[in-house]
This record gives structure tokens, sequence and C-alpha cells, in this order.
């Protein structure tokens, strides 16, 4: 595709100065009819594209959000049955997306190289039987501004219903009062087919409640996820009708201060936080907002009466990333079957294009997040194709010394604070969990050079005594400040090192990549040694912090000989029954302890401390209202700042490979482990593998003797191992 762009006009739009999306139009003949047609579109930020008034789309918010200094997407499609013998029209609206993030200035996309109007690159090729005709995007194209007043994919949208223009996208339009395109500059990134997921609505939802706040309306949806708002009214010309989005309530009031995107605080800055501003034409409006989408639960609408107050008035849009749902878990207790669900929830609404911390205050990129996420998420979701196109753009974001941000996308933030060796391990765990799930090895060799080059780049940071400690640690620990944590940041990067080399080396032989393998396995086993010699007391097994994060990302990651287990298990026993058994760890050690409970035996204790009645607790947010899983387990004296993010949802894969019983060990084998905790009468899931799906049930009969039913599809190995004292009849 030709890297030539254009665009309505130099000046693009600031929080205090807003600037229209641009209509663009290119009208052109065809004296034969079409046998085949396909147009190639790269819109920076985003684009809408129509062909002869009728809307081509894979999806909302298109293309894929990325660095325009480094890679620029385009899509394809196929328009031959769109056009026409005669006059045939192409039209596009240019929202601001990554291209001009007005709102995004905490992370300096204010300063980004790239900052500019929104451009459109455009390719069509239309084959008829005298020949084949071919249009770019130049100054043959005409521009006008559009209703859409005001975008930003944080702030939220401005639209003018008033200033809709009728067929201004179809053949005999008059174009009296539009103005030439003209060349944009030609950004410095590749151009790039996108070939992940389009983002796409897989629900609707009406509202559940309607309650009135002075004013204005509470629409109350029922979940906390991520879409956005159809709005469908007949109002008064002019009427400026607001929708405010947020995800909770507090006493009882509509609160949205926990998601402002914009810190600190900054007066009228406040007004754009999801915020949507639509002004009725007069007659009947259907609006749904074009560049951008919304985390909530709960829509404040002010400007309507009590008349136009409907629940047909709103509809949520709910939508995410269009993956396929390949995993699933069922049991007894109803709780588990609901954190389950909100988990899912969590997950989806988080994974537009690429994972992201939130869907309201941030949607940033972040890599740790997305690290530790990795093996539920795959285990959920047909994740391959969107971790291999966020992956291409992680390699992008390195920088030349092999050093990562911890964002992706970024515009350079996340280097110097946000980032270190478990936020980076996103560059090894997605491939590894790909690899492992779903057999892939291309992903492999796609990023064995950066993996090579992060662990020479990481190697040179390791302190005097060996140690590595350069990033951020296990973050958001219970009831403490994020940044607050007990397992020291010595233990957690030096351990994450140790994790990336010894994934590093298995994935590398397995593409027969020798020597290299050979240079990752010695990282591997210097940093266990340094780990051993410097975080580990030998002789007590016990851990530097001396608290569960430590003891448990020990055990987990194998830092410990097999004969040593059950001694630092005693260590992590002790520590947790400290506690009154509750969990007190951060995000690293929630995604080690569950399972090293299991694993060496104490799974009914990992219920136990899942389901229990008081803080801290998983089943608790359930009663708390939570419909997906927070940020951070505060106490009522204390609010998360995000109820919907997704790195503390490992509990979704405990539930199932442990619970249930279906451990992947890889994507040709299973490992039937059940854990029949007490309590529980009877648990299954089951997972989608390459070869097909397998499953696994367990249930008690009331003798308390435990049958295991599973089938696995042709070609997958079967292990079969049991943690519990019980006997149990596998079938």
């Amino acid at each position: 595709m030709e890297k030539k762009f254009i665009s309505a006009t130099k000046e693009y739009s600031e929080l205090e100065r807003h600037i229209p999306a641009p209509y663009l139009r290119r009208s052109f003949r065809i004296d034969e009819a079409a046998r085949e047609a396909k147009i190639r579109i790269c819109g920076l930020g985003f684009y809408i594209l129509y062909i002869n008034g009728k809307r081509v789309s894979k999806g909302h918010i298109a293309p894929y959000i990325s660095n325009p200094d480094h890679v620029c997407y385009y899509d394809t499609f196929d328009v031959t049955e769109l056009l026409s013998v005669g006059e045939n029209v192409i039209g596009v609206i240019l929202g601001n997306g990554f291209l001009n993030c007005a709102g995004g200035f905490i992370w300096d996309f204010d300063d980004a190289n790239f900052r500019s109007a929104p451009m459109l690159a455009l390719e069509l090729s239309v084959r008829t039987d005298c020949g084949e005709i071919t249009l770019n995007a130049d100054g043959e194209f005409l521009t006008h501004p559009s209703p859409i007043t005001f975008d930003d994919i944080r702030g939220g949208e401005n639209y003018d219903a008033r200033l809709e223009i009728e067929g201004w996208s179809r053949a005999g339009f008059d174009t009296e009062g539009w103005t030439p395109a003209i060349a944009a500059p030609t950004p410095r990134g590749k151009m790039r087919e996108c070939t992940a997921e389009p983002i796409r609505a897989y629900r609707e939802i009406s509202p559940v409640s309607i309650t009135k706040e002075g004013d204005a309306f509470i629409y109350d949806f029922g979940i906390n996820t991520a879409g956005i708002t159809r709005l469908r009214i007949k109002g008064e010309r002019g009427q400026l009708v607001t929708l405010w989005h947020a995800e909770m309530l507090r006493d009882g009031k509509f609160y949205n201060d926990n998601i402002r995107f914009i810190r600190p605080d900054a007066g009228a800055y406040d007004t754009y936080n999801q915020t949507l501003r639509f002004i009725c034409s007069g007659g009947e409006d259907v609006y749904e907002p074009h560049f951008h989408y919304s985390g909530f639960r709960y829509v404040k609408v002010e400007g309507i009466t009590e008349e136009q107050a409907t629940p047909e008035l709103l509809t949520y849009l709910v939508m995410s990333s269009a993956l396929e749902s390949i995993g699933g878990f069922k049991c007894s207790d109803e709780r588990l079957n609901t954190l389950f669900a909100m988990v899912k929830n969590a997950d989806r609404s988080n994974f537009f294009y690429f994972p992201t911390d939130c869907p309201h205050r941030e949607k940033n990129g972040w890599t740790g997040d997305a690290s530790l996420s990795s093996d539920h998420t795959t285990l959920l979701f047909s994740t391959e194709k969107s971790y291999r196109e966020w992956l291409y753009n992680i390699r992008c974001a390195q920088r030349l010394d092999g050093a990562l941000p911890g964002i992706v996308q970024t515009a350079g933030w996340g280097f110097e604070w946000g980032n270190g060796p478990t936020w980076d391990s996103v560059l090894f765990n997605l491939p590894y969990t790909l690899y492992k799930y779903r057999g892939c090895t291309d992903v492999i060799r796609e990023n064995a050079h950066a993996m090579l080059r992060y662990l020479e780049y990481v190697i040179t940071k390791r302190s005097p005594d060996g140690t590595v400690a350069i990033g951020l640690g296990d973050w958001v620990p219970v009831n403490k400040e994020a940044h607050d944590y007990d397992a020291p940041l010595a233990l957690t990067d030096s351990v994450m090192v140790m994790d990336m080399a010894r994934k590093a080396a298995e994935m590398l032989g397995a593409v027969g990549m020798k020597h290299q393998a050979a240079f990752a396995n010695g990282i591997y086993l210097d940093m266990r040694e340094t780990v051993r010699r410097e975080m580990v007391d030998l002789e007590s097994l016990v851990v530097k912090g001396e608290c569960q994060s430590s003891q448990a990302i020990a055990l987990y990651y194998g830092v410990f000989e097999k004969g040593e287990e059950q001694g630092a298990l005693a260590h992590l026993l002790r520590f947790i029954h400290a506690k009154d058994d509750a969990f007190d760890c951060g995000f690293i050690g929630m995604h080690c302890i569950f399972d090293v409970l299991a694993r060496l035996g104490e799974y009914d204790l990992a219920y136990e401390m899942i389901t229990r009645d008081k803080f801290p607790s998983y089943t608790l947010l359930i009663e708390q209202g939570h419909t997906a899983i927070p940020e951070h387990f505060f106490d009522e004296s204390h609010a998360p700042s995000s109820y919907n993010h997704h790195f503390l949802g490992d509990i979704a894969r405990w539930f199932m490979t442990r619970l249930a019983g279906l451990n992947v060990i890889d994507s040709r084998t299973v490992e039937i482990a059940p854990c029949p905790v007490h309590g529980i009468d009877f648990a299954q899931a089951y997972y989608d593998l390459p070869k097909g799906r397998a499953a696994v049930r367990w249930s008690r009969d009331e003798n308390g003797k435990v049958e295991v039913d599973y089938t696995v599809p042709t070609g997958v190995t079967v292990r079969h191992w049991s943690s519990s004292s019980e006997k149990v009849a596998f079938d």
C-alpha cells in the first residue's frame, strides 16, 4: 500500500480548543461493472469508511491502535458488490485515536513526536473487463467538518446532530463549500495490515433500573463492563443531552472521581471523563459514539425530561475484541461460578485489540498486567492473533539496548518508571503461553531476537550480589498502597529474570536455536543460584521478606529443590495462619499462592481463603456488588481506584486446572489433577485444545467417594495425578 497521507487541516484538537472530526469524500466513475474491487485504508488515528453511503467496517474503532512512529495499520475490504456503473463515492470520517490523545497527557501522549491532525491513506483497486482503476488518497478528496465536534478515546465525544449533512457519502451530492484535502506529513512507521480480531459488540443490555438524582437520571445496567451507549431520543432542536459514565455509586449517588483520567485535579478538565454530549436535531435521533468507548455500569443523563427518561432511551452495547471463548468451568458452589464469570468479564472488557489495565481511566496496555494474566486469559479466550500482533508492537517499542516500556502503546513514557522485570516478562510470557497452550512455534521465532536482546540488557542491571532490583514489584498488596509491598524487589525482579531465562531456553530449544537456548539456560541457572544464595535461608527455608508472597513466589517459580518444598510450604502455612488464614499478597504473590497450595496438597485451605466470609476474600466481592474484578483488595475504609482490572483474576485458572483438575501441560498433554475440596459436590471444566475439546468432571457420591470422568481428543496424552488422600476412581 502506498504510504501517502492526506488531512483536512493541519490543526489538531486540544482539550481547550476543539477541532471537529473531518468528513473526506472522493467521487469517481466506472463505465463497466466491477469484477473485483478492493480498498485498503489506513486512518490515523481512527476511521469510518463508507462506499456509496453504506458503512464498511470490521468493527468499532479501527484500525488497530498503534504508535505511528512504529507501525501504521491498514484494513482491507472487498467492496465489489458496493460499486455501481457510473458515479461512485468513497466517504471517510477521521477521529483522533492514538494519533492525538489530548486526554493522555499524564503519560506524555500530548508530547508525542507523531501528534498531528487525523490523516488518511487509501488505495482502491477496481478491475473491470476493460482494465483496472486505482485511486489513492490525494487532493481530489474534498473535506468538511462533521457533526463530531470533539472526540478523545479517554475523554469522550461531542456530537451536534444539527450539523449532519444528508447524503454526503453518496453519489449526486452537491459539494459546494467543501475544500480540497491537503498533503499530510508521512508517518515514520511501517505500513502493516491488521490481522488481530476487530472490536465488536457481542451483547446488548437494557437498563435494570432508572432513578432520579437532582435534575439527572441514573441508568443502572447491572454489570460493570465496557462498550458504548446507544442513545435514542426525539428531542427539541438544540436540546443538549449529556451522558456521564461511571462504574460505581457512592452513598447511593453517581460517582466517577475514581476513574478521572486527568491527574492532578484539574478543574475544568474534570468535564472530560467518559462524557458524551449530544445536541438533538429536532427529529428522532439515534446516536452511538464513533471514536470512543467507556468502562461503566451506570450512566448519568442530564438534559432530558421525565417523559424522555424511559428504558428505551439508552442501550448498552457491550464490546471487546472478537475473541472466541475456548475455556469454561462450573461447580456446585455458585459463588465460584459467579467469580469465574466476573473474571471473564474483566478479561474481555479489558481486551480492546490488546490487554488494557482498565477500560475507563487509562485504557493503557500495561505490560505487567497482561503478563501475569496471560495464563488464565489464554485458557479462557482465543488470544493467538491478538497477542502476536501486540508482541509485534512490543518489539517495535523495545529500545536498542533491549529495555522495554511499562505500557505499549507508548509515545516514550514507561522506561524511567512503570516497568522492570515483572512488567518486561510480557515479552516472554505471551509467547510462552501461546507455545504451551496452543502449540505455536512461529511466535517463538518472531520474538527470539527481542528476548535475547532483553536478556543481554537485564544481566547488565545486576547488583554486586548478582540480584536485580530495577522495577516495580509485588504491586497492590492487600490493604496497602500499591507500592508498599513486603516481598523485596530484589527477590521478585531476580525470580522474574530467572523465569524469563528458563522459558526462553525452553522455547529457543523447541525451535532448534541450540546455542541461544544454552545462553538463556546459563542465565537461568546463574540467577537461580543467586536467588537461593542471596534471598533464601537454606537452613530454615525462609525467603527474605518473611511473608506470604515471598514464600509462594519462590515455591511457584522453582527456587526450591523438590526435597525442600514441604519445609518451605510449612513457612508459607505459618505466614497464612498468622493472618487468620487470609491472603495478604500483591499481584505477583496472588498469581502463585493458590496454585502452590493446591499442588502441595493444601487445596482445602486455598478454597477457604478464596471463599472466606470476611475481608479479604474473593467471594466477599460478590456480596459487595462487584461484577468484575477490582484492581486492589481494600477494606471498607478505602476504595480501589478501579473496579474492573484483570490481573487479580488468576483464580479462574485455579478453578479450571486445580479445582476441576484439567491441567494443560502443553497443547498435546493434559494432566487430570482434581482437587476435590470439602464443601463442593462436583466441579467440571473444558478447554478447546488445537486438536479438540478436553473436558473433566468429578463428583462426590453419598458415601464421599470421588469419581472422575474425562474426555480428550485423539492425539492428546493424558497424565493422572491426585493430591487427594481420598480414593479417586478414574474412568
